[in-house]
C-alpha cells in the first residue's frame, strides 16, 4: 500500500518525509526531564484516569509545564506511546500525516514493513486515513498518540482528518493533544458524550507545596508565606517559577529579591529574562541573542553568527545549567520556544539592524554545509533572493517547484523576490514559477534572459547545474507548446551536461531527471512517436527515488495507459490506469497527479464498454483539476473521450464540436487529428450526410490502426467497400495492435461479406469478433455496426457468445426459438499447440500450476505462459471455462 523508493523500501524505511528530507528523529523522542523536574502525582493520576476516554486535552499557556508533565506520564505507561512534536511546517497535511505514520511505526504500533504513507506534502488521500483507522481499530489495547505543541497546527483540514481517524479508530487509539490554544476539533461533541478529559491552566498551575518543592530542587529555600506569595504573583506558572528560581538563587537574599522583582515591570517573563541575561557574560548574552533567529544551531553555526570561536563552550555551559537550551543530539541545540521569542524581541530592541544580516550569515553557513531548506528560509528572511535562488539551482533542486512535494512552500518563499534579484538563478526560479502556472510568455521570457546571462558567464562549479535547470525548463516549455524538436534538443543538452556534474548531486535529486524524461516523452507521444515515448516512459514509471519521484512516475503510468488505449488494448490500458490511480492513493495523494491521465483513460475504456454513466463520472473528476495543469496530450485525450461519449449518447453536433482539442501546438498530432476526424465523420454519417462523412476522413491512414478501422466502418456504411478494404490493408499491425483493432476490422469485413451475399464468411468473422471482444467487454464496435448484424447475432452459437455481456443474459422462455446456425467449431476453428493441450489435460485433472510444471519438467512460468495462450485462443478467463470450452470443441 505504501510508495516505494525503487528498492522495495517504504518511505519509512527510506527515512525520508514527503518533502524528501530525512525525518527529524528528535521530534519522536520523549523530552528528557531535567534534574530539577518535579513529578506531580496528582496530575499523573488524572492522566491515567483519562485513558478511559478517547481524547485528552492538556491545554495551558506557554511554559505551563505541559510537555514535561505529559512526557513523564508517557514514560511510565505500559502501552505503546507514539510521540510527535508538531512544527510549523506540519500545516501541510501530507507532512503532518507522514510524521504521524512514522511515530506509530517507531513505537511499534505499526510493523516496520507496514505499507502506506503520504508522499505529497500538500495533502493526503481519504483511503489512506481510513486504512490507518481500520488498522488501529483492530488492536486489543489502545495506542497512545501524543501530539505535543499542537497549537502550531492551524490547518482546519488536518483537524478534520485527525477527528476522522480518532472517531473510526474506536478503542484502538487514545489521542493526547498538548496545546496552548483550543484545537480545531468538535470538542463540544466529545464533552457531551463524556469522551473528553481536559487538563487546563488552573490544574497545571503549581500549588504552594509543589512550588516550594520545585524551588528547593533549584537550591532556593523559602518560608511557606513567601512561597505562597510567589505562587500568587506568578499564578503558579511553571516557567515563571523556574525562571524565578534561576534568578533568585544568585541573590544573597532570595526572599527579599522575589518580593521586589515585579515592581517596575509589566510581565514576569520580561523581568526574569532580563535578570537571567544580566547574570551572563557579554559573550553569552550576545550568543543567545544572535542564535534566536535560528530554529536549531550547532557550535559552528553559532560561531558564524557571532564571528567568534567560543560557542561550543558557551552552549555546553548553558545546557548544563538548564538555561532553556535543549540538546538535540550530534552537537545540535535549540532554544526553548518562549525563551527564543523573548530573545528575538530583545534582539530587535538592542540590535535593530542586525537581524537581516544574521539571517544571511546563517544562510551562507547552511549553504556551505548542505542544509538546503534552511538555507532557502534564511536567505529569503535576509532579503537575499539571489543567494536563495542560487542555492536552489546549484543543488539541482529546481525540479521541486513542480513535483508537488514542496512546490507551494517554495513558491510562497520566493513570492517576495523583487526586481533587485537579477542573477541567472533568480530568473530561472521566476521562469519555473511562471511555467508551473502555465504562463508561457512570462516563463519563456525569464528563461531566455537567464540563458543569455549564463552564456556570458565564465566556467564555474554551479554553471553546469544552472544549464541543466535550463534544459528542464526548455523541455517543459516544449511539452506545453507541442514542440517535440525543442524537447529533443533539451534532452540532448541535458545528457551532455550530466557528464559535468557529480553523481552524488544527480542521485540526490532524481525528480529532475524523471521530470525531464516525462516532458520529452509527452512531446514524443503528441508527435505520434509511440515506441520512442513508451521506451522512456517505462523507465520513468519504474525509476527509483521514493516520494521524490512519485508524481512523475504516476504521470508516466498515465501516459503509458493512453499509449495502450491508442494501440487498441483497452484491457491493458485499464490495468495501467488503475495502477496509476492506485499508486497515487497509496502515496496518499489527495487528487490525481498531473493532468489525471489515468482517469481519462478509464473513462475512454468505459465508453468502449458502453458504460456511459461511469465514463461521465470519471470525466467530471478530471474536469475539476486546475486548468493550469492541462497540456496538449491530456487535452487531446479529454477531447477524444468526451466527443465519443457525446456521439454515443446521440448528441452528434455536440460530439463534432468537442472533437477538436483546444490546444495551440507548434507541431500537429497525427493521432489527435485522426480521432477528431473520425468523430466528426461519424457525426455527419449519423446526420444523414455520407458524402461529407467520407470527405472528412481524408488523411486518416493505417498508421493509426484504431482510427483506420473506425474510418473503414464509416466507408462501408457510406457505400464505399473498396475504400474500406484499402484502409484495412494499410493498417500496420505487426502484432502490436490489440483487440479494439481486430474486432473492428473483423466487423467491417463481415459487413462487406454479408452485403455481397457471403453469409457464412460474415458469420465466421462476427464469431471471431465476439470471441476477441468478450474478454475485453468491448461493446461499442457491435453497437456501432448497424442493423445488418442483428440477424447474425440471433443465430446459435453467436447468440451464446453474445449472451450475458453484449446482450442481456436472460434465460430463454420454454419453447422460444433460437435461429439455428453452424457449430462454433466450424465458425471459428481453434488450434491449440501440443504443449497447450498437455497443460489443459492436466488442468482438467485439477492439477495446480506447480504440479503441472513438475509433471511436464518445465517451469511454473512456462505453464502460465501456455495457459494464457490457451485462454486467449478459447476466449475465456478461468480454468474451468477453458476446460469446458476445450471439451465442447473436441480438443480434449
Amino acid at each position: 500500500m505504501g510508495p516505494s523508493d525503487g528498492t522495495g523500501r517504504s518511505p519509512a524505511e527510506s527515512g525520508t518525509d514527503p518533502l524528501g528530507d530525512p525525518y527529524l528523529r528528535t521530534r519522536f523522542a520523549l523530552p528528557s526531564r531535567p534534574a530539577t523536574f518535579l513529578r506531580r502525582q496528582r496530575l499523573l493520576v488524572h492522566l491515567n484516569q483519562a485513558l478511559r476516554t478517547p481524547l485528552t486535552l492538556v491545554n495551558g499557556s506557554a511554559g505551563a509545564g505541559k510537555t514535561l508533565l505529559t512526557a513523564d506520564w508517557a514514560a511510565g505507561l505500559r502501552l505503546p506511546v507514539a510521540w510527535l512534536t508538531v512544527e510549523a511546517g506540519d500545516h501541510r497535511p501530507g507532512v503532518f500525516w507522514a510524521y504521524v505514520f512514522e511515530s506509530l511505526r517507531l513505537c511499534g504500533a505499526r510493523a516496520a514493513d507496514a505499507a502506506g504513507a503520504p508522499a505529497d506534502a500538500s495533502g493526503v488521500g481519504q483511503r489512506l486515513l481510513a486504512s490507518l483507522a481500520a488498522e488501529l481499530n483492530g488492536f486489543d489495547h489502545p495506542v497512545v498518540l501524543v501530539l505535543d505543541e499542537y497549537d502550531r497546527m492551524t490547518n482546519p483540514e488536518v483537524a478534520r482528518q485527525l477527528e476522522f481517524v480518532l472517531h473510526h479508530s474506536g478503542p484502538g487509539l487514545h489521542l493526547v493533544l498538548v496545546t496552548r490554544t483550543e484545537p480545531l476539533l468538535p470538542l463540544h461533541r466529545y464533552r457531551a458524550a463524556d469522551q473528553l478529559t481536559e487538563i487546563r491552566g488552573a490544574e497545571l498551575s503549581f500549588t504552594p507545596e509543589e512550588a516550594g518543592a520545585l524551588l528547593r530542587l533549584h537550591g532556593v529555600h523559602l518560608p511557606g508565606p513567601a512561597t505562597s506569595a510567589l505562587v500568587d504573583r506568578t499564578r503558579g506558572w511553571a516557567a515563571g517559577l523556574r525562571l524565578s528560581a534561576l534568578a533568585a538563587r544568585e541573590s544573597t537574599d532570595p526572599e527579599r529579591y522575589l518580593k521586589e522583582f515585579e515592581a517596575d515591570h509589566s510581565t514576569v517573563a520580561d523581568f526574569l529574562l532580563a535578570e537571567v541575561l544580566k547574570g551572563r557574560t557579554e559573550e553569552t548574552q550576545d550568543l543567545l541573542l544572535r542564535v534566536s533567529v535560528l530554529d536549531r544551531f550547532c557550535p559552528d553555526l553559532a560561531d558564524a553568527l557571532t564571528l567568534r570561536t567560543d560557542s561550543e563552550r558557551l552552549l555546553a555551559n548553558l545546557h548544563r545549567e538548564n538555561a532553556f537550551i535543549e540538546r538535540l543530539g550530534h552537537s545540535w541545540y535549540r532554544l526553548h520556544p518562549l525563551f527564543r521569542e523573548i530573545l528575538r524581541a530583545h534582539l530587535r530592541e538592542r540590535l535593530p539592524s542586525a537581524e537581516a544580516e544574521l539571517h544571511l550569515r546563517a544562510a551562507r553557513w547552511l549553504r556551505r554545509s548542505g542544509f538546503l531548506p534552511e538555507t532557502l528560509a534564511h536567505g529569503a528572511a535576509g532579503g537575499d533572493f539571489d543567494l536563495a535562488a542560487g542555492a536552489l539551482v546549484d543543488d539541482l533542486a529546481i525540479g521541486q517547484l513542480f513535483t508537488g512535494l514542496r512546490s507551494d512552500a517554495l513558491a510562497q518563499l520566493f513570492s517576495g523576490m523583487g526586481p533587485e534579484a537579477r542573477s541567472p538563478a533568480s530568473d530561472l526560479v521566476r521562469a519555473a514559477v511562471a511555467l508551473d502556472r502555465r504562463d508561457l510568455d512570462q516563463g519563456l521570457g525569464r528563461l531566455r534572459r537567464a540563458q543569455e546571462q549564463l552564456s556570458e558567464t565564465e566556467e564555474s562549479p554551479g554553471l553546469a547545474a544552472a544549464r541543466l535547470s535550463c534544459a528542464l525548463l526548455e523541455a517543459l516549455a516544449a511539452r506545453l507548446t507541442g514542440c517535440p524538436p525543442r524537447a529533443e534538443q533539451a534532452a540532448a543538452t541535458a545528457e551532455e551536461l550530466r557528464q559535468d556534474l557529480p553523481d552524488h548531486l544527480l542521485d540526490k535529486h532524481p525528480e529532475l531527471t524523471a521530470l525531464l524524461m516525462t516532458h520529452v516523452s509527452s512531446a514524443r507521444l503528441w508527435e505520434g512517436r509511440f515506441d520512442d515515448a513508451r521506451a522512456v516512459l517505462t523507465r520513468v514509471a519504474s525509476a527509483p527515488g521514493g516520494s521524490a519521484t512519485v508524481l512523475p512516475r504516476t504521470e508516466s503510468m498515465g501516459h503509458l495507459a493512453l499509449l495502450d488505449y491508442l494501440g487498441g488494448w483497452p484491457g491493458r490500458a485499464e490495468r495501467r490506469a488503475l495502477a496509476a490511480v492506485a499508486e497515487a492513493e497509496r502515496a496518499g495523494l489527495p487528487r490525481p497527479p498531473g493532468p489525471g491521465l489515468g482517469r481519462l483513460v478509464l473513462a475512454a475504456v468505459a465508453v468502449d464498454r458502453q458504460e456511459l454513466g461511469p465514463a461521465r463520472v470519471l470525466l467530471d473528476e478530471t474536469a475539476r483539476l486546475p486548468a493550469r495543469e492541462h497540456d496538449p496530450v491530456p487535452t487531446a485525450g479529454r477531447a477524444l473521450v468526451l466527443s465519443r461519449l457525446l456521439l454515443d449518447s446521440g448528441e452528434a453536433d455536440a460530439a463534432a464540436e468537442a472533437a477538436d482539442p483546444a490546444v495551440s501546438a507548434a507541431v500537429t498530432s497525427p493521432w489527435a487529428e485522426s480521432h477528431a476526424a473520425v468523430v466528426r465523420s461519424a457525426a455527419c454519417l449519423a446526420d444523414g450526410r455520407p458524402d461529407e462523412a467520407v470527405r472528412l476522413l481524408h488523411g486518416v491512414g493505417g498508421d493509426q490502426p484504431v482510427c483506420a478501422v473506425e474510418a473503414a466502418r464509416i466507408q462501408v456504411a457510406a457505400g464505399r467497400p473498396r475504400a474500406a478494404a484499402e484502409l484495412l490493408g494499410a493498417v500496420r499491425a505487426e502484432g502490436r495492435t490489440g483487440p479494439a483493432v481486430s474486432v473492428g476490422a473483423a466487423l467491417v469485413r463481415a459487413r462487406v461479406a454479408q452485403e455481397s451475399g457471403d453469409t457464412a464468411t460474415a458469420r465466421r468473422l462476427v464469431a471471431r469478433a465476439l470471441l476477441d471482444a468478450r474478454r475485453e467487454r468491448l461493446r461499442r464496435p457491435f453497437l456501432q455496426a448497424g442493423d445488418w448484424i442483428e440477424p447474425l447475432l440471433a443465430t446459435a452459437p453467436l447468440h451464446e457468445l453474445a449472451e450475458g455481456w453484449l446482450r442481456p443474459g436472460r434465460p430463454r422462455a420454454h419453447g422460444e426459438p433460437v435461429r439455428s446456425g453452424p457449430d462454433l467449431a466450424l465458425l471459428v476453428p481453434v488450434e491449440l499447440s501440443g504443449r497447450e493441450r498437455d497443460v489443459l489435460r492436466r488442468l482438467a485433472r485439477m492439477m495446480s500450476a506447480e504440479e503441472i510444471a513438475a509433471d511436464l519438467y518445465v517451469s511454473v512460468n512456462t505453464v502460465k505462459t501456455h495457459l494464457k495462450s490457451a485462454y486467449r485462443k478459447l476466449a475465456v478467463n478461468r480454468r474451468g471455462d477453458a476446460v469446458r470450452r476445450a471439451r465442447d470443441l473436441g480438443l480434449l
